[in-house]
């Protein structure tokens, strides 16, 4: 997990490192949370894809916790990358900077919301393009057409909402096939285009976003939540405080 704040998220995503320039394939950014810290856990190949090249922000404060319980020299410097705040906080900073975004993912609908959102709040936003992909297993068509319209775009930055672990996969093999940085960023689409409810700033910051979304739409989060939130525990008591906290197969390690 890559150690930084906000901030300093935000800078390296619009930064002209980050953007390339022909050179190279591009940049692939997960935001992992308890859930995919669990699923991670029991599914080999998902745990094989946050450990392939890109950069894993730590998106829940569970996760950091447990991150700066681990490892003394974290304790100051491990910070919480929520993926609607980096998102917003990267549209607004970008904007100096000229940054060409593309949205990929949720439906037309929202698209449409979350492209008049954002411009309103962001004055001078370049955003360059958007795609809703049918509802559907990634295959070889969403990888060609995707990276066909990202390409034809000359997006700089492509934020990818489709869910983990599915946006997880489209942000590393699109990253494969373009020179842009790809964000897996869950339900920030929806809850900048007003979509779906945000937790107050206070329970974002206590720990209890979970509870908040849970209570939002109980029979569709109650597996995620419940469930991946035992396992997340049982993996913390399980393996304990005091162990490395880098090493091979660890999804709670460095990935570069």
């Amino acid at each position: 997990m890559v150690v930084t704040d906000i901030a300093d998220a935000a800078q390296f995503l619009t930064s002209r490192e980050c953007r390339g320039g022909g050179v190279r394939t591009g940049w692939a950014v997960r935001l992992v949370g308890a859930k995919e810290v669990a699923l991670a856990s029991r599914d080999a190949a998902y745990r094989d894809l946050l450990a392939s090249p890109g950069i894993n922000f730590p998106d829940g404060l569970p996760v950091v916790w447990v991150m700066k319980l681990r490892s003394r020299s974290l304790r100051h410097r491990a910070h919480r990358v929520r993926g609607a705040t980096l998102f917003r906080t990267a549209l607004d900073s970008g904007r100096a900077m000229d940054v060409r975004h593309f949205f990929l993912g949720t439906t037309p609908e929202t698209l449409t919301k979350l492209i008049t959102a954002t411009e309103t709040a962001y004055p001078g936003l370049q955003v360059v393009g958007s795609w809703a992909p049918p509802f559907a297993p990634l295959d070889e068509e969403f990888f060609r057409y995707g990276a066909e319209v990202v390409t034809q775009s000359r997006a700089d930055v492509v934020w990818v909402g489709l869910g983990a672990p599915k946006q997880d996969e489209a942000v590393v093999g699109l990253a494969d096939r373009v020179d842009a940085t790809f964000v897996a960023v869950g339900a920030a689409f929806d809850f900048l285009a007003g979509t779906m409810p945000e937790a107050p700033l206070w329970l974002q910051n206590s720990g209890l976003e979970w509870a908040f979304r849970l209570g939002s739409d109980p029979r569709r989060l109650w597996r995620r939540y419940l469930i991946g939130n035992a396992v997340f525990l049982s993996i913390v008591v399980r393996r304990g405080f005091g162990r490395k906290m880098v090493r091979h197969g660890d999804p709670f390690g460095t990935v570069r």
